[in-house]
């Protein structure tokens, strides 16, 4: 359809103007009958709502861009992976003099999509003139309404979607160099500690092993760096993945006392990130187990205080990665619009031949 406007959508939804203004702007009043028509209608038409920048500025621009992660806000400020990448991000920010605008989304569950409206609406409202997409998946319906608000949408997950950028790193190539290090190395059983974006899973009581209908339920990223450890250590490995729920040394510490308190225990275990990494290790210590004499243990990310306890990681470049993504949305002369950065596997004390 041609250009969709607020008076389109009210004729075809059968209202005033005002209403659907009020759908967007002022939705408690309405009925939720009348919202939803109006909304329904709009969705129909491929209207995406008033562009919150024509709104405010009559620029049309809103001078921030926005970060969607599918976190707790405080979460951006605690891990230190996160932090690395928003500090690259706001560094390029600061030189465009652009705001920088943190928006925590709803986990988005195909078989609940109610649950994720208040992100969509928030996405609807956001006065942003681009949208940096922090391990969003791909179907999330804050980063579809971006995309159709016409935004610029940076992302750090592979999308078959030539409307987004990218910038990413090897994800199964980097995990499968740490499957094949403890390959190497001889271990035959080995504990995948992985995040979760599962309600019900406590990382505190309740690790439990992963099943493959729960696969679904893991970080976009989480399941590919698992897929590609289960592919490098082959068949002849047992591989037991465990949900450890929330990125945090407690949840890893839980999980790995799930896979260390079982009679046949891994000779290793393989964490999603260097956060729960450090809580294996104080899991491993407190049995009395050396690392790397006992049980082997790997991370990823390369964090500052993994060189520092010795971990054996997959080091990616955290900082640049967030540079770069500030530089898509921000800076015109930037022409790449795929971005794929180099890993390194970096081998530490924590890592050592299987126990006999």
């Amino acid at each position: 359809m041609g250009n969709v406007t607020l008076r389109t959508v009210a004729e075809q939804a059968g209202v005033s103007v005002s209403t659907v203004s009020n759908a967007y702007n002022k939705p408690d009043q309405l009925s939720a009958q009348v919202r939803d028509r109006v909304l329904e209608t709009a969705k129909r038409l491929g209207y995406a709502g008033p562009n919150p920048a024509a709104r405010s500025l009559r620029s049309q621009r809103a001078g921030a861009i926005g970060l969607l992660f599918t976190e707790q806000l405080s979460y951006a400020f605690s891990d230190p992976y996160s932090v690395g990448m928003l500090a690259g991000l706001a560094e390029v920010a600061e030189e465009f003099r652009t705001g920088l605008l943190l928006i925590p989304l709803e986990h988005y569950d195909p078989s609940h999509p109610e649950d994720a409206e208040p992100s969509a609406e928030t996405m609807r409202q956001a006065v942003v003139d681009a949208v940096v997409a922090y391990c969003v998946d791909a179907d999330h319906p804050a980063r579809l309404i971006a995309m159709e608000r016409g935004l610029t949408v940076a992302s750090t997950i592979d999308i078959d979607d030539d409307r987004q950028k990218y910038v990413l790193i090897d994800e199964a190539g980097a995990a499968a160099s740490l499957g094949g290090l403890l390959r190497d190395l001889g271990h035959r059983r080995v504990g995948v500690i992985v995040d979760s974006r599962m309600d019900d899973v406590e990382p505190r009581t309740r690790p439990r092993v992963v099943r493959p209908e729960d696969e679904a339920q893991l970080f976009v990223d989480s399941r590919i760096r698992l897929d590609g450890l289960r592919e490098s250590l082959g068949p002849d490995v047992e591989v037991t993945p465990v949900f450890a729920g929330h990125n945090s040394t407690e949840a890893g510490a839980a999980a790995a006392a799930y896979l260390l308190d079982h009679r046949d225990r891994p000779t290793a275990i393989a964490c999603i990130s260097d956060v729960l990494a450090l809580g294996a290790r104080d899991a491993i210590r407190q049995r009395g187990l050396e690392v790397g004499r006992d049980v082997s243990l790997t991370g990823f990310d390369d964090i500052p205080r993994a060189a520092e306890v010795g971990l054996t990681t997959v080091r990616q470049p955290i900082h640049e990665k967030g540079r770069l993504l500030g530089r898509m949305v921000l800076d015109p002369d930037f022409e790449p619009r795929r971005v794929v950065l180099p890993t390194e596997l970096v081998v530490r004390s924590s890592t050592a031949p299987a126990p006999h």
